[in-house]
């Protein structure tokens, strides 16, 4: 992987759910807006704030345009905090709640989306995450004429268009609000002001994707209400522009009113993809999704070269990929005696990691953010058991374990297993069982029309005895859906590893 490809722009949307009204007695319901900020990585980093959404006019179920854009680099640990505060004209805005949110545990969650309580507060913020590209801009201009109106006899409609696009999220298929127009008062005719829209965010570039194009009454009290939509694409709106335009219906059906496009066209970005027809933003099969960490060992087909763009890791993220991690523990004897203080498993201070544990809490849990059930299968190699040297055995009692306490504690478990710390450091069995692991786990997701790829974090305190058999272990696991990183613990030679990872570059 390049460094261009280590680091990426990762595009933030944010909205809330059940917010607490904190605008006081006979005051209404509060007007809820967010400020987002970076946290630094530690004490002497200095937070950043990236900015605040949009106000949203009385409602406690805030669905913010806005979105903000954050530099991810993987396996580095990124995490943001939303405030959102009831906005206050004359005086002191009121705080609503907070929330604190991992970018990588967001990709890595269900539709790349993550829910949190609020707290200091009601109410819950959903934060989802998808790679930000660019994709040029539509220019727009819209006029509407005969919009029907639903103030009564004695007032005029205050219309605004609002446009959603269908994502994945926590529950599946629902509709994101991606653009708000402004608002036109009293007018039955009215002709919003040209406006420059990101397609990354309307669209994600796929100039062919349904929208819903709606036309709401503004309402002071926050109860907007719908007077009709269509659907259409942003090649709809590019065919419709100088013609008769489009009739918006309601629910049931009636005419409400006709929508002109006087301009609709696309501006900027990669014409690879703007330009295009059709975009299809959907990410391919899995092969091999960089995670670039220490000894990185993407194990892929062969591929004839291409000039399409290399998909990136959130690329397979986004595209619905399901991940699975998958830990292997080194337990032969140079490790040293676990009851012996400075040995790499020394177990005899409680309140101490040992430097396993270190490394299981350290690059487990930033590899786990991207697990999709923080379910982990956990192995050991190079104990004997019965006299007889065991190179892949189960550690702990189960199968699978839940989250990174879950990993040491069965990490710890084996070692009141009977075992021998033998040798020698041989990884084969383990690299073919997470393989595997891996085939299982993508034939299973595939069932249910997913995608799964599986990464295996193998922790090991010296080379690897048969460098010959490792790589030709690798070769014949290439076609499985696995990526491999080793991780070396303690002070030894790990020149070899350096070797593996560069015929595993072969492989890829």
């Amino acid at each position: 992987m390049t460094e261009a490809e280590e680091t990426m722009k990762v595009q933030l949307y944010i909205r809330a759910h059940n917010l607490k009204n904190v605008a006081g007695a006979f005051k209404g319901t509060s007007d809820p807006f967010a400020v987002v900020t970076v946290l630094g990585n530690n004490r002497s980093a200095k937070p950043e704030v990236l900015g605040k959404t949009e106000v949203m006019k009385n409602t406690l179920n805030p669905d913010w345009t806005t979105t903000f854009e954050v530099d991810y680099e993987l396996g580095e640990p990124k995490n943001i905090l939303v405030k959102v505060f009831d906005e206050v004209r004359k005086g002191d805005n009121k705080p609503m709640g907070s929330a604190q949110f991992c970018v990588g545990s967001v990709l890595g969650a269900k539709g790349n989306t993550k829910a949190k309580k609020l707290a200091g507060g009601n109410g819950t913020l959903f934060v989802r995450a998808q790679k930000a590209k660019d994709y040029g801009s539509l220019k727009l201009k819209m006029s509407g004429v005969k919009i029907a109106n639903t103030d009564g006899f004695f007032g005029k409609s205050d219309p605004y268009y609002q446009i959603t696009k269908k994502v994945e999220g926590l529950r599946g298929s629902e509709y994101d609000v991606v653009h708000r127009s402004e608002v036109i008062k009293n007018n039955l005719n009215p002709n919003w002001k040209s406006e420059m829209i990101d397609l990354r965010t309307l669209c994600d570039g796929d100039l062919d994707m349904i929208l819903k194009l709606d036309v709401y009454d503004y309402e002071s009290d926050g109860k907007n209400e719908l007077i009709g939509g269509i659907e259409t694409s942003i090649n709809g709106l590019i065919n419709a522009k100088g013609r008769g335009g489009f009739d918006i219906t309601s629910k049931k059906g009636k005419q409400k009113g006709t929508l002109k496009i006087h301009q609709a066209e696309v501006v900027g970005g990669d014409d690879a993809y703007a330009r295009a027809t059709t975009a299809t933003a959907t990410a391919p099969a899995p092969s091999a999704p960089p995670i670039g960490m220490m000894a990185n060992m993407n194990i892929a087909p062969n591929s004839r070269a291409s000039t399409a763009p290399k998909p990136s890791f959130t690329d397979f993220m986004s595209g619905g990929c399901e991940m699975s991690l998958c830990v292997a523990i080194d337990f032969t004897g140079s490790n040293g005696d676990p009851r012996k203080p400075g040995t790499l498993h020394y177990m005899g201070d409680e309140h101490t990691m040992n430097d396993y544990e270190k490394a299981i809490s350290s690059i487990g849990s930033i590899l786990a953010n991207y697990d999709h059930d923080k379910k982990y299968p956990v192995y050991g190699f190079g104990a004997k058991y019965n006299g007889v040297v065991q190179h892949c055995f189960q550690c702990g009692t189960n199968s699978e374990v839940d989250g990174i306490d879950g990993i040491i504690g069965a990490y710890k478990q084996t070692f009141k297993s009977g075992l021998v710390m033998s040798g020698p450091t041989v990884f084969t069995e383990v690299l073919q069982t997470a393989a595997a692991f891996a085939v299982s786990g993508q034939e299973n997701a595939a069932r249910n029309g997913m995608q799964n790829y599986t990464t295996l974090l193998i922790l090991s305190d010296g080379a690897v005895s048969d460098l010959a058999a490792t790589a030709q272990c690798l070769n014949s696991i290439k076609n499985a859906p696995l990526s491999v990183v080793i991780v070396g613990i303690g002070g030894a030679d790990f020149g070899s590893m350096t070797f593996l990872d560069d015929q595993a570059s072969d492989i890829d």
